[in-house]
């Protein structure tokens, strides 16, 4: 019988890299997608959507953008769109705020929230490029014109964007903050801490981000269990694979620059990617510890 390092080399020679994932809304489609490219899949769900039914700051936003108070309406994604919506339709009526939305300017971060809003019947007036980024949108907005002193609503999703606020703070915008979901952790964790112990344990060859929130939740549980140094450590020796520019910056700032990063930011290319070029990786990664 074979030593776990034989059966481990022999798996990284195959090509069947132990994946981990903490995607959580989309887990079972990540499988998939792990299994079909040669790929051994761990998911363990790392957040949960609460939508805030009871959204004061949304409901004063309604108000607002009812009295045709705002001149350039933000959406940055296609769930948070939607959310905001079902939110405000608990208290105004659908029709008058599709109307109030397609008066304003409307500049998206990406297509999700492009084609909801084009699902709606609502113009865009510009979308920002890959890789949709604060960055992107802020040129969009610069392409746009002059925002000084220009009232401008921006639908947040999950973690608050500093960096986009101070940017268009910094030229002389009046904006108005929308938050319309936020993250908690699973209210089941226990996968996510048995993904922490397999981690330390070297179960794992590459572990998958898809949003930084998954970043800040599972260092979260690693912290709880007084395992967060270790799961780092660990984590080093994995390949790491980030969705796009904005988990990038996350895990450059946790201490986890990622390996790989697909050019367009997609679960499938980022699948694909890792399991392409992950196992010649991971194994030089070990071979210099």
């Amino acid at each position: 019988m074979g030593t776990d390092a034989e059966s481990e080399s022999e798996a990284l020679l195959e090509g069947k890299l132990r994946i981990c994932s903490f995607e959580s809304r989309r887990g079972e489609e990540m499988a998939s997608l792990i299994e079909r490219m040669g790929g051994v899949p761990t998911i363990a769900p790392s957040m949960r959507e609460i939508p805030l039914s009871d959204n004061l700051q949304a409901f004063t936003f309604g108000k607002k953008l009812l009295a045709g108070d705002y001149r350039l309406m933000i959406f940055l994604t296609g769930v948070g769109a939607k959310s905001l919506l079902e939110v405000l339709e608990t208290k105004f009526e659908r029709a008058k705020l599709l109307q109030a939305w397609d008066t304003c300017v409307t500049i998206v971060r990406g297509p999700k929230p492009h084609a909801v809003l084009r699902e709606w019947g609502v113009h865009v007036d510009a979308r920002a490029p890959e890789p949709n980024t604060w960055r992107e949108l802020i040129e969009t907005i610069d392409a746009w014109g002059e925002v000084r002193g220009v009232s401008i609503a921006v639908q947040e999703y999950g973690q608050p964007n500093e960096s986009l606020y101070a940017a268009l703070e910094e030229r002389g915008a009046i904006v108005t903050r929308v938050p319309v979901y936020r993250w908690a952790l699973p209210e089941n964790i226990e996968p996510l801490k048995a993904a922490v112990h397999e981690c330390i344990g070297g179960q794992f060859d590459a572990l998958l981000w898809t949003s930084a929130q998954q970043i800040h939740h599972v260092l979260s549980v690693a912290e709880s269990l007084g395992q967060r140094e270790e799961f780092l450590r660990s984590a080093k020796k994995c390949v790491i694979g980030s969705i796009g520019p904005t988990a990038t910056e996350t895990l450059i700032e946790a201490g986890l620059p990622p390996d790989l990063e697909p050019e367009h930011p997609k679960m499938g290319p980022l699948v694909k990617l890792i399991c392409e070029a992950g196992s010649a990786i991971v194994a030089l990664k070990r071979s210099a510890v």
